[in-house]
């Protein structure tokens, strides 16, 4: 059975990380729906590279997926936190056991807002890390804590949609989308 994948999208999220994220992801054979918080499905990323969105993201929140993603980048992160239907999502995806994931800001101002980092081992970009309390910050490009995946920043994108793909399909999965890209 295919893995699904949400990676939820504002304006203002980083480029890369976003256009990676659902590179990787599609590469892996993962069903990636990338849905919009905002009015509209076309947004602009942080640099300027137009992205259009799936679909919104009201239209997806009653269906289950496998992983939920939050790309960083500002002040795309911020809108991401202050999405209350979003937060209510990742809140109940968190208690279900189910695989969130968030990179770069986002892990410190969305996760953070939700209340879903508590007792976790995360990491974030270290310029917004002085916004976390209730975790424990781990300064490494990576970390898996159960079922909450955190990233530093654009820097580690590929590392973070590779994990992502071990975690959801596996270390064979993975190597054999790496070779895709290398």
């Amino acid at each position: 059975m295919s893995k699904r994948a949400l990676i939820v999208v504002a304006d203002g999220i980083d480029d890369l990380q976003s256009v990676t994220l659902i590179d990787v992801l599609r590469r892996a054979d993962i069903d990636v729906v990338v849905a919009s918080i905002e009015a509209r499905r076309m947004l602009t990323c942080v640099r300027g590279t137009r992205l259009t969105a799936d679909t919104m993201l009201v239209d997806v929140l009653a269906q289950t997926f496998d992983l939920i993603v939050l790309p960083g980048g500002l002040p795309g992160a911020r809108h991401l936190a202050e999405h209350q239907p979003l937060a209510q999502r990742v809140r109940e995806q968190a208690a279900a056991g189910l695989f969130y994931a968030a990179m770069d800001e986002s892990p410190a101002l969305a996760l953070q807002a939700y209340g879903v980092l508590k007792q976790r081992r995360m990491t974030c970009s270290e310029a917004v890390s002085d916004q976390l309390s209730g975790c424990s910050f781990v300064d490494q490009p990576v970390v898996v804590d159960g079922n909450c995946i955190t990233a530093k920043g654009s820097v580690a994108a590929l590392e973070f949609a590779l994990m992502l793909v071990e975690q959801l399909c596996g270390k064979a999965r993975r190597a054999a989308v790496l070779k895709t890209i290398a």
